[in-house]
């Protein structure tokens, strides 16, 4: 399980930087490297959203170490 928190934490970063890079600068990384929402990038915008959704778990888990 580990593992896979690691990996959700990742693609929240990713996600979270290509954000603030489309906030602050309108540059959009993801379509950048893969072109506009060819399937690669429509893969990783699925990706990041999935982890995002599973990061929602940390806040329980959080919860219960204390």
């Amino acid at each position: 399980m580990k593992t896979l928190d690691y990996i959700a934490l990742v693609l929240v970063v990713i996600g979270a930087l290509n954000w603030g890079l489309i906030g602050f600068f309108e540059f959009d990384l993801v379509r950048a490297i893969f072109g506009d929402m060819t399937w690669v990038s429509r893969i990783i915008y699925a990706l990041v959203g999935i982890a995002g959704l599973y990061s929602l778990s940390f806040f329980g888990r959080i919860r219960n170490e204390d």
